[in-house]
């Protein structure tokens, strides 16, 4: 069996990949989070029982701590989730950003390669060092049919993208410079169950259901390409035990929409699922915001590559991904209420805010 470690494990993405390698593919997994404010173990609940599950929180920071997970644990595969990623938390506050994404991916790496030289030759052999990457990284695309390639050059615009930026290239500096081996993805917009609520679509989901305001930015003409979180998850594993070493590979759902056009989907689905007390349609509570600084105009992902040689295709679209989230929330209060109403009471979270 493959005993795969995964860094921001209780996280959004981390916590799909954890539920997927854990429960559907019944294999060891051993999740490593800090517990910061997007972190939650609720979200690991369904598997926290299965056989080889193991939880250790620690911060990817301490390299010693790092390293004494990988020599205690022994994992084939280490997937680096672990990173803050709110890209309005990153201009009000980069500091932590540079810390966990860049800081917390050095000492990630040198915890891993310190432990890939103690491994035997035929351990050696089957180690992985997966990142996870994002596509802002690569900057904005103007409102064309181009798309973001494996090979476009980096131009972060944000904090947040500046550092997963950094990360990034450090990842290949470790492959190329001390030869561990090592792996990277950068996805699209994810979206799905157990999506923290400052996010776009969980937030337009439990806005809408609370009838407080919708915030859009600007216009909300910025355009993204949506990916399933379970879809992801997939695709993460299959490059993380498939994909080539040295290589990156791009993910996405090819389902670009405006802003704009997912809060009226969201809207819409609405209406059919939890129809407002007045009648009213829930695209009435829809209020444009001011832009956030840089906000990048759009992206879109080129997944050709791992299509081609993985074989792996998004299974949702967008309609039925929505569907199935929405539902997922309006039949989950218990997760979603104590994270907005008790640990957020007071903050931006379902002001006029737009998150995503």
């Amino acid at each position: 069996m493959t005993k795969i470690m995964v860094t921001g494990g209780a996280g959004f993405i981390g916590s799909a990949v954890c539920r997927l390698i854990a429960g559907e593919l019944g294999e060891p997994v051993i999740v490593v989070d800090k517990l910061t404010y997007a972190g939650n173990l609720s979200s690991l609940a369904p598997v926290s029982g299965k056989p080889g599950y193991a939880f250790v929180r620690e911060d990817i920071c301490d390299r010693r701590a790092m390293l004494d997970i990988l020599r205690e644990h022994r994992p084939d595969i280490v997937m680096n989730l672990a990173a803050e990623s709110h890209v309005d938390r990153s201009i009000d506050g980069p500091g932590e950003f540079i810390q966990t994404n860049v800081v917390g991916t050095y000492a990630l790496l040198e915890a891993a390669r310190t432990y890939f030289d103690e491994l035997d030759e035929t351990a050696r052999k089957a180690f992985r060092f997966h990142h996870i990457s994002t596509d802002e990284v690569f900057g904005q695309l103007p409102l064309d049919d181009s798309k973001f390639t494996e090979a476009t050059p980096y131009a972060p615009s944000s904090p947040y993208s500046a550092s997963k930026a950094a990360s990034d290239h450090l990842v290949r500096a470790w492959h190329h410079t001390y030869g561990l081996p090592v792996v990277l993805s950068n996805c699209s917009n994810n979206y799905g169950p157990y999506h923290f609520p400052e996010k776009l679509i969980p937030l337009v989901i439990l806005n809408a259901l609370q009838e407080k305001p919708l915030p859009v930015y600007g216009k909300g003409a910025n355009v993204r390409d949506w990916l399933y979180v379970e879809d992801h998850a997939r695709a993460l594993v299959t490059i993380a035990t498939r994909g080539r070493i040295g290589e990156s590979y791009n993910v996405g759902g090819n389902q670009e929409r405006t802003n704009l056009e997912i809060v009226e989907a969201i809207c819409a689905i609405m209406d059919r699922l939890h129809p407002r007390a007045s009648g009213a349609p829930h695209r009435e509570l829809i209020q444009f915001v001011e832009d956030r600084p840089g906000h990048d105009l759009r992206y879109a992902i080129d997944a050709t590559k791992i299509s081609a040689e993985l074989g792996w295709e998004p299974a949702e679209t967008l309609d039925s991904g929505l569907e199935k989230t929405v539902q997922w929330f309006l039949a989950n209060e218990a997760w979603w209420r104590p994270i907005r109403e008790e640990r957020y009471a007071g903050t931006r979270l379902g002001t006029t805010k737009q998150a995503g």
